[in-house]
């Protein structure tokens, strides 16, 4: 026996209801927000409030520098090899109860961590202090400003 169309909208009320809410509740800060700074805030624009404010300092230089590509590179794999460390938990804490299908794609994962590891070594990537001569972006390096 299949329900009627009134039972089954009857039973989506309750989510219609938190559906609801939830947008409410999402809403109702932002549109507090906007009213408080209508009513409260002051309106006038100057030189002191439309400052470059940074950490108390006032800000020198343009923000537009040369950063080294070793930065970015050694930060991704930095976030390689943490999120490798948080997939291997879950696989350390069961390794008992695994099977041969699990242990295999452990195996496949950690062969691919190996061999992109060993790519980054071989490209200099890992050598921060380093011999700018070994780095594969030495054109980069080259173009950049020296460190003062």
């Amino acid at each position: 026996m299949s329900p009627t169309p009134a039972e089954v909208s009857s039973n989506y009320l309750p989510v219609l209801g938190l559906a609801v809410a939830a947008a409410l509740c999402a809403c109702t800060p932002l549109w507090l927000g906007r009213l408080w700074a209508r009513y409260f805030s002051p309106g006038k624009p100057g030189a002191d409030k439309l400052a470059t404010y940074e950490c108390g300092l006032e800000s020198k230089g343009d923000a537009w520098i040369h950063f080294k590509s070793g930065y970015y590179l050694y930060a991704i794999i930095f976030l390689i090899f943490d999120v490798e460390a948080v997939f291997l938990l879950p696989f350390a804490v069961i390794f008992t109860g695994l099977g041969a299908g699990a242990f295999v794609s452990l195996l496949v994962f950690l062969l691919l961590l190996a061999a992109g590891l060993l790519w980054a070594w071989r490209k200099g990537i890992l050598n921060w202090a380093g011999d700018p001569a070994r780095a594969s972006f030495r054109g980069e390096l080259s173009a950049l400003p020296p460190l003062d």
